[in-house]
């Protein structure tokens, strides 16, 4: 993804006008209307992000966007205008961008941060990032870091640093990107969630090669996948995860929208267990993630959320070719304490 080094910034005053020629554009009904180019996205992006935009223009332009349906040139553009807003970041990128923006209201403990951890013990640096609205009632995402070991950064050279140090970093939304955190929490007054809450999907603000990232709603997932090609991104996994997080359910059939050396693919993966059980079924005590890790307990199905998730990840990243995700991520798991102590 490219970043321009100058950009004008606003000063803060606010113009009623400014958005209202891209309000025009996408606002004008059916016959009339159109969508944005790359390039208008990341400019009207940018006018949002400079607060040079009335607060009512922002609005009304977010949900003729919702109820017009976004566009993928339009979800790239709004993408690079927020990493354009960002500071740079120093040093090597992170191997793995994962963000984790889910509501997370249907969902159980967090077990993909188990998988990001074991894939971080292969070498391969993992940014997670995100903020959620609504936390399950088990164990938010935050909470169940400190328990695993995974480092919690307070900005983006922070962050840097542990990826270094430690292999691994979670970096919350708002220490890289205050102003939008600030449109995401527009959802309580809109009563709807914005393109907003697919940008910050994809702004990988390291810089990574490779993403994976989760969806609720299966509709999103070409849409993800084709924006990430005018980003310009070389691996990509994107799936309907458990409660819209990267995690996949090891009793259901996946289906895999990726990228793979910038070629798009569309792959289906079967089940890796019989039966079914709901991810909300699982154990509900956070304390259950570091026992799984530890060795102390024996939930299989957990056991299985964690192996197949950082299979399709250590597949989307190229480090196991096809089909060789799940072998490579157990081998891992033997040796994970081995490698923590």
């Amino acid at each position: 993804m490219t970043r321009r080094d100058a950009i004008p910034r606003g000063d803060g005053k606010a113009d009623p006008n400014a958005l209202s020629r891209y309000v025009a554009a996408i606002g004008r009904g059916a016959s009339k209307g159109r969508s944005l180019s790359v390039e208008e996205a990341r400019e009207a992006m940018r006018l949002i992000l400079d607060d040079a935009a009335a607060p009512e223009a922002v609005g009304a332009f977010l949900m003729v966007l919702r109820f017009r349906g976004e566009t993928p040139e339009e979800l790239a553009g709004f993408a690079m205008a927020l990493r354009d807003s960002l500071p740079p970041w120093e040093g090597p990128s992170p191997a793995i961008d994962w963000p984790s923006y889910a509501a997370g209201r249907t969902r159980g403990l967090p077990w993909f941060l188990l998988s990001a951890r074991l894939v971080a013990r292969a070498g391969l640096p993992v940014l997670l990032h995100g903020w959620n609205a609504w936390q399950s009632p088990v164990a938010s995402v935050r909470d169940a870091l400190g328990g695993l070991d995974i480092p919690a950064a307070g900005s983006l050279g922070e962050a840097q640093r542990l990826l270094e140090k430690r292999g691994i970093a979670y970096l919350p939304l708002e220490t890289f990107s205050p102003r939008a955190l600030d449109l995401l929490k527009l959802r309580s007054v809109f009563g709807l969630r914005s393109i907003l809450n697919t940008v910050v999907r994809m702004v990988n603000p390291g810089g990574a090669g490779c993403i994976v990232q989760g969806v609720f709603h299966p509709g999103y997932r070409p849409l993800q996948q084709e924006a990430a090609v005018h980003l310009g991104l070389e691996n990509l996994a994107i799936i309907k995860g458990g409660g819209g997080e990267f995690e996949r359910h090891p009793g259901k059939d996946v289906t895999v929208y990726g990228l793979r050396a910038g070629e798009a693919f569309t792959r289906s993966f079967a089940a890796l267990a019989s039966g079914h059980r709901r991810l909300a079924d699982a154990p509900a005590d956070p304390a259950e993630l570091g026992r799984l890790w530890r060795g102390e307990s024996t939930d299989r199905f957990a056991h299985d959320i964690v192996l197949g998730t950082a299979a399709l990840a250590l597949e989307a990243h190229g480090s196991a070719a096809p089909d060789q995700g799940l072998p490579m991520a157990e081998a891992l798991w033997e040796t994970r304490l081995k490698r923590d102590g």
